[in-house]
């Protein structure tokens, strides 16, 4: 029948309004057995490292058409993880293989659709970047940036939320493009990393500037070819006035907007027709099927220290919820990673 052992868990209490609150979730201790039916076709994992990413947050609270479902309220949350397989009812995968994919937020997860997770095969770089550059955020920055964008050679990109785990990607993808690259963070520290790390040629304190179009008009005289939009709101209007003719707008999120009871207006939108831009929302799910050739391109500049990337890895499940809340006030510096447990 298997070995039966506890399972800790973080569990959403209830739907949740205005910021988040490490409050909103709880953590619960279960049993449960190591192994699954053998004709049920699913796949019982042991999680080593869960991704917080600001997606996340919408689906705290109740929304209906969404591309994604809310949490269930005394349900543990889900997210993107790393994990080893420790029994499979599965014909494609066996005991002890290292998968990526969408997993429960606790110590242990019974997967029920294993097809929608990605063997790990290179374990010589970090597994935790499977979470990150190697993971849904890495093929975020590839399918949005290089498959939506187009960019050429000697272009002007911009990138807001710059230091986070896609956008830090997305900057560095541009540089080797051989394009110019600006981005913005939240603090004199992420700033500094993203010039001296990840080698944009500048970046800003947002917090800082009380005229955003002035800002943007400071490092981009000429206009953006391309925005890579994280934040949504008054940056997103900002933008829109600094264009350049044909631009294009990448929107990956819009983080300033998630925690709002009532959703900012934009208003700069005549610029799209004036300016004959191109702005396109997407999801990571979208370019899954470039996985593969996404890795071949990312992981030799890996290798060769020429694309780096920065994490803020919190131990232990029970720091989940608060490594969660933090992204929200801009608590992390780079990839916020939990560390639930070592292989």
């Amino acid at each position: 029948m298997g070995e039966e052992i506890s399972n800790k868990q973080i569990l959403l209490k209830d739907y949740v309004n205005g910021f988040p609150k490490e409050s909103d979730m709880e953590l619960k201790i279960s049993s449960m057995k190591l192994k699954v039916p053998e004709d049920s076709n699913t796949v019982l994992v042991k999680n080593l490292y869960l991704s917080c990413d600001p997606y996340m947050r919408p689906r705290m609270k109740k929304t209906e058409g969404s591309y994604t479902d809310s949490f269930i309220p005394g349900s543990p949350i889900v997210g993107f993880g790393v994990a080893k397989v420790v029994h499979s009812a599965h014909p494609k995968f066996k005991k002890d293989e290292l998968v990526w994919g969408i997993t429960g937020w606790e110590e242990y997860s019974v997967i029920k659709a294993p097809e929608t997770l990605f063997k790990i095969h290179n374990t010589d770089v970090p597994l935790s970047y499977y979470t990150g550059i190697l993971g849904m955020p890495g093929i975020t920055a590839y399918g949005g940036f290089y498959e939506l964008c187009s960019p050429k050679k000697g272009e002007t990109v911009y990138v807001s939320a710059a230091s986070g785990a896609v956008g830090q990607l997305v900057g560095q993808f541009a540089k080797l493009v051989g394009c110019y690259v600006v981005g913005s963070a939240g603090s004199k520290e992420k700033v500094e990393l993203l010039k001296n790390k990840f080698g944009f040629d500048e970046a800003f304190n947002y917090k800082e500037e009380q005229d955003l179009s002035a800002a943007l008009k400071r490092y981009f005289p000429d206009g953006i070819d391309i925005y890579f939009e994280n934040v949504g709101g008054k940056m997103l209007d900002a933008v829109l006035l600094n264009m350049r003719i044909h631009g294009r707008i990448a929107v990956c999120g819009m983080i300033s907007q998630y925690n709002l009871e009532q959703n900012e207006g934009v208003h700069n939108l005549f610029c799209l027709i004036s300016k004959r831009l191109r702005m396109q929302g997407f999801l990571a799910v979208d370019y899954f099927p470039l996985y593969k050739k996404f890795v071949e391109m990312v992981t030799p500049h890996i290798k060769e220290g020429k694309v780096k990337y920065v994490e803020d890895i919190a131990e232990g499940i029970e720091s989940a919820p608060g490594a969660l809340v933090g992204l929200f006030s801009g608590r992390n510096v780079g990839k916020q990673v939990v560390l639930v447990a070592r292989e």
